[in-house]
Parts: structure tokens; C-alpha cells; sequence
């Protein structure tokens, strides 16, 4: 697989700098960062949270974990991690695992922890397992439009 057409129509509309990183193919966030040989605070990685009002978006760096208690309190809701064959059905461009931090892209509602915009350079899922997109924190805030941005996760 390549590219997500969604990530990749996005990165042509918002006309941000970037670039891609080849790294081997990872199962996880951390293994991926590890291969791409960045720092696991440069990859943001998506997870979907989901509660009877829909679903939402947290992106936090890959060496992070969700506070859940904390993200549902902040926004006053009561979420929970959406299942993978959930995550197939929003995600329908990207393989099984390798979702792209771009809520707003895929029509979800995103939430950012604050500590993955101390770094300078970021890095997130293509759509597939073993490329990289790269950007500055200027950029990926551009590219995640109206996030919310808040502290809501700790360092594994």
C-alpha cells in the first residue's frame, strides 16, 4: 500500500512542507519510531476514542499513553477505545494499524496533547506500515486545523 489518498489530499490542499520517511514495516508506534530512527516524542500516533456522541481523535507521541479519565473529563464525555473493526471503517484508505493523526480529515473531531508540539520536527502514518510523513510542528498544526489542544496523556 502507499499513501492514504485522504493524507495525502490533505498535505496537497494545506500545501505544507514535507516529506516522507521509509522505515521497515512496524506493528506498533514505538517499533516504528525505533526503525525510522526518530525520537518516539517526534511520532504522533492516533488513537480513537468513541462514546454514544461518536467518536474522537487523540493524538499524542508514540511513547505516550492515553489518560482516558482525563481526555473524557476535559470534554466532558465519557469515552472508551474504539474497536479495530471500527478503526477499519473510518480508516477505510489505510492498512489495519496505521492511522494518520488527521481527524479532521477523515470527518472526526481531534484532540492533541500539548506535549507533542515541543518538538520541532514530527512524524506520522502515511496510511500504511512503512512510510512516514514528516513536517514541522508549525505544519502539523496547520494540518490538524481546529484541534483542541491539551495535556491528557504520560510517558509510558
Amino acid at each position: 500500500m502507499t499513501i492514504a489518498s485522504t493524507v495525502y489530499s490533505l498535505l496537497d490542499r494545506t500545501a505544507v512542507e514535507y516529506d516522507f520517511l521509509t522505515h521497515p514495516r512496524s506493528a506498533t508506534s514505538s517499533q516504528t519510531a525505533q526503525s525510522a530512527h526518530v525520537t518516539g516524542e517526534q511520532v504522533a500516533k492516533a488513537v480513537v476514542l468513541k462514546d454514544s456522541y461518536g467518536y474522537v481523535l487523540a493524538v499524542l507521541p508514540a511513547t505516550f499513553e492515553v489518560e482516558l479519565e482525563v481526555v473524557s473529563k476535559e470534554l466532558h464525555r465519557r469515552l472508551e477505545f474504539a474497536t479495530e473493526d471500527e478503526l477499519e471503517t473510518l480508516f477505510h484508505d489505510c492498512e489495519r494499524g496505521a492511522i494518520p493523526p488527521l481527524g479532521a480529515a477523515y470527518g472526526l473531531p481531534t484532540v492533541v496533547d500539548d506535549v507533542l508540539c515541543e518538538q520541532p520536527d514530527i512524524y506520522f502514518e502515511a496510511g500504511d506500515h512503512e512510510r512516514l510523513v514528516h513536517v514541522s510542528e508549525t505544519a502539523f498544526e496547520k494540518l490538524v486545523g481546529d484541534a483542541e489542544f491539551f495535556r491528557f496523556s504520560s510517558h509510558r
